[in-house]
């Protein structure tokens, strides 16, 4: 089956599931679309009970999707860009100290916390698990995912001022999440050995080029586009230069081992700027610029989330994995609401946030489909189908029931009146 009729398959699906949606579920698209696979893919299981064709069909399907290659290398930087390029700059500048702190010390203290946690339950439940197989779990699932994050906080009607904080932090953490994880795995794999001085060094040396390498490429690729935006006029070169932006430079990032994700927000974050857009873009030319990232963002979205729901045909659901997937629940929010309290607190009157700012931003620290992308790279012996399973219950828990009562959360804790604020 070749890449074509695979990609037409999954666009087609996505068109039914999406019509559906609208039509009679009226759900936010990602959370829609997500539940819609779902049912679909236990439909095809109970069809099996008549015929086993469909189920072999679609099984055969989905073993020929590499999910981490087209999410990790393929989808991400699209993603990453359009939402940066809506991302209010303002509100992100004013917030930028506590986004920073969150999407830093806060993902190292949630994955360790995580890590701790789980290789204590996993042990007290019967596993015989390392602890640097549970680290890699925290690292995993700790980072906030920014494409479920955007496609559902903006219409979840979350205050501004929070909704700024939670944008903005699951933009940068996923970069950094992913970092921290590809160093903790060189680690367990043993890519990085030797003392304990060298392997610090060799992780402080890797974390330190890719993290602030790829920061500081993002800044220059992101004048660059800037520059060449503004030295013409004409909404189709335009449109084709952002998106020789995000290509060009993702291939780039990865080629001198820099964090491509991060590169990627940050020149999304220079182009969409109001300020920047304001004297490189003609009123013609951002029409078309953000309605063909919209155009990506949307189309893109919809595949991920129909292939979320449809890895549930790769998943074991072996009863002690999902007793430990819905304990580990519990586990990551828990970690994720310790890892905020210092940084919620140190900011809290500077900024002037919110009541109740660590509750909220821990429901709607939502997991998406980067964690499950990561689960799928860990090999056998750091027990990958176990924090597979892990993985896809948080990942669906976060999205479908915290995605859908976030809004609700905020209204009772903040209340109807600063809502809008």
């Amino acid at each position: 089956m070749d890449l074509f009729i695979i990609a037409s398959i999954l666009i087609v699906l996505s068109a039914i599931f999406g019509y559906i949606n609208v039509r009679f579920l009226k759900l936010p698209n990602t959370i829609g679309l997500m539940i819609i696979a779902i049912v679909f893919t236990l439909g095809l299981f109970l069809s099996s009970l008549i015929n086993n064709s469909l189920l072999d069909f679609a099984e055969n399907l989905i073993g020929k999707i590499d999910f981490k290659t087209v999410l990790l290398d393929i989808m991400l930087g699209f993603l990453l860009f359009a939402g940066a390029m809506h991302t209010n700059f303002d509100q992100l500048r004013v917030q930028r100290w506590p986004v920073l702190l969150f999407a830093t010390v806060g993902v190292l203290t949630s994955t360790f916390l995580v890590g701790t946690f789980c290789f204590y339950m996993l042990n007290a439940i019967g596993f015989d698990v390392a602890f640097i197989h549970c680290l890699l779990f925290g690292a995993l699932i700790s980072p906030t995912d920014p494409i479920a994050v955007l496609g559902i906080m903006k219409k979840a009607g979350v205050p501004k001022k929070l909704e700024t904080k939670i944008v903005g932090e699951s933009l940068f953490n996923d970069g950094v999440g992913v970092v921290i994880f590809l160093t903790i795995f060189s680690i367990a794999s043993g890519s990085v050995g030797g003392n304990g001085d060298s392997t610090l060094n060799s992780v402080l040396t890797l974390f330190g080029q890719e993290v602030i390498g790829g920061i500081i490429f993002g800044a220059i690729i992101g004048w660059i586009t800037y520059r060449l935006l503004k030295t013409i006029d004409d909404y189709e070169i335009e449109v084709m230069i952002t998106l020789a932006c995000v290509m060009g430079g993702y291939v780039l990032a990865h080629h001198f081992h820099l964090s491509a994700p991060l590169a990627i927000v940050v020149a999304g974050l220079i182009v969409g700027n109001d300020t920047v857009r304001g004297t490189s873009m003609s009123s013609t030319t951002e029409e078309f610029v953000d309605k063909f990232w919209e155009l990506i963002d949307v189309l893109l979205n919809a595949l991920l989330f129909v292939l979320i729901g449809l890895e549930l045909l790769v998943i074991n659901f072996e009863m002690g994995f999902v007793t430990a997937g819905l304990i580990g629940i519990v586990l990551v929010l828990l970690a994720r609401f310790l890892s905020l309290i210092i940084p919620v607190k140190i900011f809290a009157k500077k900024l002037d946030f919110l009541p109740h700012t660590a509750k909220i931003m821990t429901w709607g620290g939502l997991r998406g489909g980067i964690s499950i992308a990561l689960a799928l790279s860990l090999t056998t012996e750091m027990n990958r189908e176990l924090f597979l399973t892990m993985t896809y219950i948080v990942v669906v828990f976060s999205i479908i029931v915290q995605g859908l009562s976030i809004g609700k959360m905020a209204t009772r804790l903040i209340g109807k009146e600063m809502m809008g604020t």
